[in-house]
């Protein structure tokens, strides 16, 4: 059997997942390899089935309660990242505080702000295009995705400018359903002032 270097990680991600369900049905405590593999691999299943990118990173941290956890564990892991293949793509999923109701410690000198609004592609100039899907079925494009590089099922109709992807947040992706055609908004990031991106 020949396996991608992904699907082995795939793989050996599952293994230890199994593991760490194997010793929750028991009653034993999980140590930080195990716990972040389970957490892992149901983010990889649930971005399998479609979930949205929000419920799984919500839903993520409700995986490994804290109390299942050996002392010290929570504090090892504040944060989880897995690259997880959702049907429109790849995409880089970040949890923070992935174990629920543990008591993180502050970092030293650390500083709490209330988050501010981001402003996306700053400075880059915006269009709105038409996409059609030609095809028998449906496609997702991802946020970042070139537009010139897409699915040939989707056509642009009047053209398309070069060098455009989605005005959507990292992470996101649009579908459009066979025969549907799309008004969406995009950014042009070649050849604009703030240079290729």
């Amino acid at each position: 059997m020949h396996l991608t270097p992904r699907e082995s990680e795939r793989l050996l991600l599952a293994a230890a997942a199994d593991l760490a369900r194997r010793r929750l049905a028991r009653g034993a405590p999980l140590g930080a390899t195990e716990a972040v593999a389970l957490v892992c691999d149901e983010i990889c299943e649930m971005a399998w089935d479609g979930v949205p990118l929000a419920d799984v990173i919500a839903r993520a941290r409700s995986v490994v309660p804290a109390a299942s956890l050996l002392a010290g564990v929570a504090a090892l892991v504040p944060v989880v990242e897995v690259e997880a293949l959702f049907p429109w793509g790849s995409v880089l999923v970040h949890v923070d505080a992935p174990f629920a109701a543990a008591d993180y410690p502050e970092r030293p000198g650390a500083t709490r702000t209330p988050p501010a609004a981001i402003s996306l592609a700053a400075g880059l100039p915006r269009r709105t295009l038409v996409l059609r899907n030609t095809g028998p079925r449906d496609v997702w494009i991802s946020s970042h995705f070139p537009l010139d590089q897409v699915n040939p099922a989707v056509a642009v109709e009047g053209g398309l400018p070069a060098g455009c992807r989605l005005d959507l947040p990292a992470g996101e992706a649009l579908l459009v359903r066979a025969g549907e055609s799309r008004s969406v908004p995009v950014v042009v990031v070649a050849g604009s002032p703030a240079g290729p991106r």
